[in-house]
């Protein structure tokens, strides 16, 4: 009985220690797409992941202002920077303003994606986070 118990625990283990699978790199793709701001020379940047997302997409500072790029290739050397490699790029003119297109890919694990980026929507939910700790720490402090 003690032997049956024992292998059973071992086996237990086993199949516990497959199933906490640590996620692996894999190819994952994001595109840039810059427009030129009006009576400028520079460019600003949103960046598109593919997740269905609402809101700004712009590039920000940590103090939640958008990033300003001298063109597209100072974008790609900032990119360049986090990892990101060129793939393709193509250029859209809406309303006789040119709207380029750069696809970059980087491996990855997905807890990764946005490493070392921040979008102005990720800056305020984080705000709003910020926000709701602070008030709550308030509370507990009345309390």
């Amino acid at each position: 009985m003690k032997n049956l118990l024992l292998l059973t625990l071992l086996l237990i283990g086993v199949i516990n220690v497959e199933a906490q699978e640590v996620s692996k790199p894999r190819k994952v793709y994001c595109q840039i797409v810059g427009t030129q701001k009006l009576l400028s020379t520079k460019c600003t940047i949103e960046v598109d992941f593919g997740q269905n997302q609402w809101g700004s997409q712009t590039l920000v500072d940590e103090n939640g202002k958008p990033i300003s790029f001298n063109s597209m290739v100072d974008a790609m050397n900032q990119m360049g920077k986090l990892g990101w490699e060129f793939e393709d790029s193509y250029v859209i003119t809406v309303s006789g303003q040119n709207v380029y297109h750069w696809l970059l890919s980087k491996c990855i694990t997905d807890e990764e994606i946005n490493d070392g980026l921040k979008t102005q929507r990720q800056y305020r939910e984080e705000q709003k986070s910020i926000k709701k700790e602070e008030k709550y720490a308030k509370k507990q402090e009345k309390e």
